[in-house]
């Protein structure tokens, strides 16, 4: 992705990317809009950081945004500070219709109005309109390093009051929040696999120098033969990718079962997508899993009980409540953008 002056040179399927993100704003036409990015300059942070500065401006002037008249853009970019990196970046977009909004200052312990656009990016630690931090590094212990964190904000519009934290919840509030963003949530693997190898055989093959299990591949028992599922440690490849996108992969879900520890505290709408990752980065390739792990729907906007009570009121029967990707059908990258448009009596709230 290259940069002159305020234009933007995207690959092919960040252009999707960023065009499906525009078409899915223009038809749910939210009142306020976040999202939340993964990966702030990508898999190659140190080469493509650079780039961000210039699709943030890209998006902040674009057509389909000229109506948003307040934005708060914060930015993880820092990469040469292992201690605070965590690559992730949100975005917030008020409609101009929305009048009073206002946002918490952690610092001061209040609620300030929002006015004007700003990005923050270079010390989000001592930014005093979020709530920053990374995990410790012993929460990862088979990991070198690791960017894994969140953000926090806090926002008083209309008749709500809530909090949004990207990636995963950090404590209990009695306000209502929504929690969205990459959580690696995966299927229970063994039951997958009994499910998808009932009748097959397993063979394993270990290791020559220490003896340790080193792949597993499973054989029907007729058919010559054939390979079923192949298992190794960044392989999962099983013959079928189908049984993933059929109805959606809603046959798996009885096997997505990580969110339950939370069942208390969190809950999600109704899942009606097929699983979220790992998607083939070719560009060709938009509906294909790639083989490196069994497909699951990591990439979930969840909510308290009380964020759900607002979504779920009577009155807003009326209204579609939407949760579902973005761009089935063409690359957006190894994951698909989960989106959920979540109707108020008095505003859409839509999330990326």
């Amino acid at each position: 992705m290259k940069c002159h002056r305020t234009v933007c040179h995207f690959p092919s399927f960040l252009t999707c990317v960023f065009s499906l993100s525009l078409q899915t704003v223009q038809t749910h036409k939210p009142h306020f809009l976040a999202v939340h990015c993964q990966e702030v300059g990508g898999k190659n942070y140190e080469a493509s950081m650079s780039h961000v500065d210039c699709f943030v401006k890209e998006l902040l002037s674009s057509d389909a945004m000229k109506e948003y008249s307040r934005a708060r853009v914060y930015l993880d970019e820092n990469y040469k500070s292992q201690e605070h990196f965590t690559a992730l970046g949100s975005f917030y977009f008020i409609h101009e219709s929305l009048k009073n909004i206002h946002q918490f200052d952690f610092k001061a312990k209040k609620f300030k109005k929002v006015v004007g656009k700003e990005t923050y990016s270079d010390t989000l630690e001592s930014t005093p309109s979020l709530e920053k931090e990374k995990f410790p590094q012993d929460y990862f212990p088979e990991c070198k390093w690791s960017r894994k964190g969140f953000i926090r904000t806090r926002w008083a519009l209309a008749d709500w009051l809530f909090n949004i934290s990207f990636l995963i919840l950090h404590r209990f509030e009695r306000l209502p929040y929504f929690v969205f963003g990459d959580f690696n949530f995966r299927l229970d693997s063994k039951q997958v696999i009994e499910t998808f190898c009932s009748t097959a055989t397993m063979q394993t093959v270990r290791a020559a120098d220490t003896n340790e299990v080193d792949k597993l591949i499973f054989r029907e028992s007729d058919n010559d033969r054939k390979v079923v599922l192949q298992l190794e440690k960044k392989l999962f490849s099983y013959v079928n990718q189908d049984v993933f996108r059929e109805n959606n992969g809603t046959s798996l879900l009885e096997y997505d079962k990580e969110l339950s520890v939370f069942k208390d505290r969190l809950h999600e709408l109704e899942i009606s997508f097929p699983p979220s990752y790992p998607y083939s980065e070719d560009s060709s390739q938009g509906k294909q899993y790639m083989n490196t792990r069994c497909p699951a729907w990591c990439d979930r906007i969840l909510l308290s009980a009380s964020a759900r009570d607002l979504v779920l009121k009577p009155e807003n029967e009326e209204k579609s409540v939407v949760y579902d990707n973005i761009g089935p059908n063409v690359c957006m990258g190894d994951h698909k953008v989960t989106m959920g448009a979540l109707p108020t009596s008095s505003l859409c709230v839509t999330m990326l």
